[in-house]
């Protein structure tokens, strides 16, 4: 079974950052790497020393991974971006605190000689004669080396140490990929022992010669188990600390590793889980799901309820399991204007719930309206604190337009806008997700009963519209990027607008109750418009909830990735593999790309009959390019997913192109050769998109169902102990009390023994070298 593990990443923000720009600022972006693979970038924010970017990412990875890297760069118009510094994190580090990394950590200098990648193979032997010991290393070949030339590529050469010896290869011009297959033989001293090192170099014709990395060896390695195979490639063993001159981020790192058992041991949790969300909520205590819900806290929170939201809706029962959650939540409220205000278990798996099933319907509704705002850069202001009169792009040749009419345009502006997007959610009622439908039916079901009358006849609105409006509809405005609405962040202006419409959607989800309310009495000029809307936002949650069903219409296929299923879409630039001659500009065509389960395919727009092949049936090389890191990273990782059933993936690839007679990569002249590199399988972007993975997500729950065994125990003992007949009141039935009590315990002790037999598999399995790591 596949192994791998995953990193939960939150690059929250920078502070104290150096200016690299004649302005006194810069315009600072991360990158994200894994082992020297860039996975992800952060937006560029423009003008800021103290960037905020609170951008999160999960990475799907291998086990052997080894470090994690950010860097910091101020991007430039002309030029290349600037360094700023980097962090670097070895897994060590990020695992040596079971809750991984939350703080601020300096940013040190790049250094070029460390900052290496690639790997070298080795095969080496220890051999004895008359004259002594002698050590045979052969350097095969090396593979994804960092360029060095301005070239892009590097001239490497190896060079090996031993004892007092060293030897050197031949050099390899123009290629970060080299095949040496050469033998160095190094003889020591009789009575000595030294470690093997061997070194990689670029050979410059002029100045030193950069260092590309290197591998050691201990002596007792090199007698025990004598070298043989790729070793990546490490930097000299030095590390400087700025000691904050370079500035800071926070980042939030979290490496999630964990066995996964067969399907079958998780079956007797995964029938308890099901049984929990069958019967009386209001009262339970002792089923797993009540449990859970009494142990999950803070970012551990968000995360189970995304695995158990995930689990029930593979098994088609999402309706009953946050039905179980809303009754529980429901039953504890008094007042109904904190209703599932608070992040608990509930809010969060209904928050989940709207962004696994609901993302493509939020991309139909708000994407046409979010696209005007970014490409039409409009300014906006209401605020006179705010307000600049010399950003107003109003053309005027009586001189600077007043504050009075810079608020009327923008107030007209932002009417237009808004109108666009209540206009656009009213009417989307129809596309709304079937499942998300039936879930807001039940949750109105089930507020109405525990909060009757007239004077809380708007509490049932209130309780959908603060999930539609308050934690779907309006972060994503806010934030567009995040919810995959846009590749870049907004710049300063229009996310000042995106601030203002976000909050108006928020008044008309808050159904116009904290109008005129607070500090924000600048919103004034806009509250007739979002009165106007609030009646039309009442029909549309009527609407919504007018759907005939009580369950949902199945559940989604528990597989990778269907065939009929749309991984992902998009416009790339494609070119085809020619003969001979470099690639023009004209010669990559923009095309609309579909990547399925089944192929990938391409046509010249959305509209057009899709293409799959030449027509000449005979294989070619084609050539896609994306416009920036992170759609590159997103269409590398979705082809991943897309192709993790292939059983005839190729582990090797050529990264180069085959022109005049050779491999521009590796400069073999067979065109058949075998790949010069790794094709990086492993690594993707985890995303709301991602397949459904049940026993993953069942050993989630395990594991946390673990922290809670002592108090478990701990409640047995207090039943156990508990004689009820005493503290009955004499209407009540004593019988009845003590079949409860016996109930409990029978549930905590089925409970613990499905804990203890799942523990014992592990255990067993741990001891075999089976199972697979979750991601």
């Amino acid at each position: 079974m596949a192994k791998s593990g995953s990193l939960s990443i939150r690059v929250v923000e920078g502070r104290a950052l150096p200016a690299k720009d004649v302005s006194g600022s810069s315009d600072p972006y991360c990158l994200v790497k894994v082992d020297d693979e860039v996975v992800a970038r952060t937006a560029t924010i423009w003008r800021s020393l103290s960037p905020f970017w609170g951008e999160e990412y999960t990475v799907h990875l291998p086990l052997d991974f080894h470090h994690l890297a950010f860097y910091v760069l101020d991007e430039d118009t002309v030029g290349h971006d600037d360094t700023i510094g980097k962090i670097s994190l070895s897994k060590e580090a990020i695992t040596a605190d079971p809750r991984g990394i939350d703080s601020w950590i300096n940013l040190s200098r790049v250094d070029p000689d460390e900052e290496v990648q690639g790997e070298v193979y080795l095969a080496v032997k220890l051999l004895e004669d008359a004259r002594g010991r002698c050590l045979r290393c052969h350097v095969r070949q090396a593979r994804d080396l960092a360029p060095r030339d301005i070239s892009g590529t590097s001239d490497p050469f190896a060079r090996v140490f031993w004892g007092n010896h060293s030897l050197e290869t031949s050099t390899i011009k123009k290629t970060r990929f080299p095949h040496w297959d050469e033998v160095l033989e190094l003889r020591e001293a009789p009575g000595t022992t030294s470690p093997l090192r061997v070194e990689l170099w670029d050979w410059d014709m002029v100045g030193k010669n950069d260092f590309l990395g290197m591998v050691e060896f201990t002596p007792q390695t090199l007698q025990q188990k004598p070298p043989n195979g790729w070793f990546r490639l490490l930097p000299f063993p030095k590390s400087e600390d700025s000691g904050g001159s370079l500035g800071a981020l926070r980042l939030k790192v979290r490496l999630t590793e964990d066995r996964v058992l067969p399907s079958k041991y998780y079956q007797p949790l995964m029938d308890l889980l099901l049984e929990s969300v069958q019967g009386p909520a209001e009262e339970d205590t002792t089923s797993p799901l009540a449990v859970l819900e009494e142990l999950a806290s803070g970012d551990c929170r968000q995360d189970l309820a995304t695995k158990l939201v995930k689990l029930f809706l593979g098994r088609g029962l999402s309706g009953p399991f946050l039905d179980y959650l809303t009754r529980r939540e429901v039953a504890r409220t008094n007042d109904p204007n904190t209703l599932f205000r608070s992040n608990s278990l509930a809010s969060k798996s209904m928050e989940q719930f709207m962004k696994l099933v609901g993302m493509r319907y939020l991309h139909e509704v708000l994407r046409p309206v979010i696209s005007r705002v970014f490409e039409e850069k409009k300014y906006m202001e209401l605020d006179p604190c705010k307000m600049d009169l010399n950003r107003s792009r109003r053309i005027s040749f009586k001189g600077t337009p007043t504050e009075e009419q810079v608020r009327e345009t923008s107030l007209g502006l932002l009417t237009g806008y808004l109108g666009s997007i209540v206009d656009a959610i009213v009417s989307s009622a129809g596309r709304c997700p079937l499942a998300l439908r039936l879930a807001f039916k039940q949750l109105q079901r089930c507020v109405e009963k525990r909060f009757p009358g007239v004077e809380h006849q708007d509490v049932k609105y209130l309780a959908t519209s603060g999930f539609l409006f308050l934690r779907f509809f309006a972060p994503a405005i806010l934030t567009p990027k995040l919810f995959d609405l846009r590749d870049q962040h907004a710049d300063p202006q229009t996310s000042r607008s995106l601030l203002l419409l976000a909050k108006a959607v928020q008044s008309i989800g808050n159904l116009g109750q904290q109008l005129g309310q607070g500090k924000e009495l600048w919103l004034t000029p806009l509250h007739p418009f979002l009165m106007q809307s609030i009646s039309r936002v009442r029909d549309f949650l009527d609407q919504l909830v007018d759907v005939d069903g009580d369950e949902e219409a199945g559940g989604p296929a528990c597989t990778l990735v269907q065939p009929s299923t749309i991984v992902r879409e998009g416009f790339l630039l494609k070119r085809k593999e020619e003969p001979a001659g470099l690639a023009t500009r004209f010669a990559f065509k923009k095309r609309y790309f579909r990547l399925s389960g089944k192929d990938l395919s391409y046509s010249k727009t959305p509209e057009w009959q899709v293409v799959t092949q030449d027509g000449t049936g005979v294989p070619h090389t084609t050539y896609l390019q994306c416009k920036n890191v992170n759609d590159l990273n997103q269409w590398l990782s979705a082809l991943r997913k897309a192709s993790a059933p292939n059983q005839d993936k190729l582990m090797a690839c050529h990264p180069g192109a085959f022109r005049s007679g050779r491999w521009t990569c590796c400069l073999q002249a067979e065109r058949s050769a075998a790949g010069c590199s790794r094709t990086h399988s492993a690594v993707t972007l985890g995303d709301w998109s991602d397949p459904l993975d049940p026993d993953a997500e069942a050993q989630v729950v395990y594991r946390q169902l673990l922290l809670g065994r002592d108090q478990l125990r701990l409640k047995l003992l207090e039943d156990s102990s508990l004689d009820p007949a005493p503290e009955v009141d004499p209407g009540k039935d004593s019988g009845a009390c003590v079949e409860v009590l016996t109930q409990q315990r029978d549930a905590i002790t089925h409970l613990l023994q499905v804990l203890e037999d799942l523990e014992q598999a592990h255990e067993e399995f741990q001891r075999q070298g089976q199972g697979r790591v979750a991601r």
